[in-house]
């Protein structure tokens, strides 16, 4: 889908353009933690006005992280003069709501994963990003992971021959998270497949450039998780031959695991989607490791940031292509509505293609 660059603050598209003020709809722990540090270290990209639905947290927030606006309303931070672009952070049940008010007011979106609660939810967000002419994007941001750009170079230069197997596990433990929606079903996608199983996903399929054909997806809740699922794992079937397996719980401490096993060889990165710590990306060969890396993905969150504005602004010089626009939250989802499914019914469900 093609968007007109949006001329902002008097930006010409070209390095040294003002950066892209961002407003933020729904500051709660994952924007104190992640996006407001993320904020301060970006080069094309400003946090300059938050929404929360507590008056008295939000101005709090305000002075904490020094961002210049506070607003009543979600309406007023998308239609203010100060805002350029919107970063939709609210639970997920908030997010097709918040999506749509950006757009409407003209302003380019970045929205959270998982996209929507379903995939009604994100096409509905397409249709309107086409009509306001505005970009929308998802915040996949271990896209701009140094581990996982440097595990889908090794892939796609075929260091470990045809690939045969890929897998993805994220595990963390919701009972110490305060997130206190998680389990919530009118306002979560699901449980850890749907909060971080989306991450596994959109790994897999971004390190192996790789579309899902059929989820079979196994499950299990306990008193705590209600009717949502509280580990799962998902046997995922890709269009080229290789098998990928999803794993999640949020019953452990915190792991995130990526391991790809080709015909000639294995690349492993244990936490690879942390962005707390270097972590090693092992390349092992006849079993023994031959080649270590350590990388540091402190920067993924300023980097995808930085992305979304260099293509609001048209950037020329490459740093347009934003790795994960709406369409990509698109086919996360399709998996995501048939894990589900699969779940529901005990079987290996098709993932539908795009134009369903």
């Amino acid at each position: 889908m093609n968007h007109e660059p949006v001329n902002v603050n008097g930006g010409d598209g070209k390095e040294g353009s003002l950066p892209i003020r961002y407003g933020i709809l729904g500051f709660g722990l994952h924007a104190a933690k992640r996006l407001a540090p993320a904020f301060a270290q970006a080069r094309r990209s400003v946090l300059a006005g938050l929404w929360r639905r507590d008056a008295a947290e939000a101005a709090k927030s305000a002075r904490q992280f020094h961002v210049p606006h506070t607003f009543a309303t979600a309406e007023e931070l998308c239609g203010s003069s100060e805002i350029d672009a919107v970063f939709v952070a609210s639970p997920d049940a908030f997010h097709l709501p918040h999506v749509l008010l950006s757009l409407q007011a003209g302003k380019p979106v970045l929205c959270e994963k998982p996209l929507a609660m379903n995939v009604a939810e994100v096409q509905s967000m397409l249709a309107a990003s086409g009509r306001a002419g505005r970009l929308l994007g998802v915040a996949q941001n271990f896209r701009y992971n140094r581990s996982v750009r440097m595990i889908r170079e090794w892939v796609t230069a075929g260091r470990v021959g045809e690939i045969v197997l890929g897998h993805s596990q994220f595990c963390y433990n919701a009972e110490k998270a305060t997130r206190t929606w998680i389990y919530d079903a009118r306002m979560a996608c699901g449980g850890p497949i749907g909060d971080v199983g989306v991450h596994c996903i959109d790994t897999l399929r971004f390190i192996l450039g790789d579309e899902v054909l059929a989820v079979t997806a196994v499950g299990v809740g306990d008193a705590h998780s209600g009717p949502m699922e509280s580990k799962a794992c998902l046997g995922l079937e890709f269009s080229r031959g290789c098998i990928g397996a999803a794993t999640v719980t949020t019953r452990s401490s915190y792991r995130s695991l990526v391991e790809v096993v080709g015909s000639e060889g294995v690349i492993l990165s244990e936490n690879a989607l942390t962005v707390e710590h270097p972590v090693d990306v092992v390349l092992r060969v006849g079993g023994r490791a031959v080649e270590t890396r350590e990388v540091s993905n402190a920067d993924s969150y300023s980097m995808m940031l930085d992305a979304f504005s260099a293509a609001i602004l048209g950037s020329g010089d490459g740093s347009g292509d934003f790795a994960s626009p709406g369409e990509n939250g698109l086919r996360n989802q399709l998996v995501l509505d048939a894990a589900y499914a699969s779940l529901r019914a005990g079987r290996r469900v098709s993932v539908p293609p795009m134009s369903a």
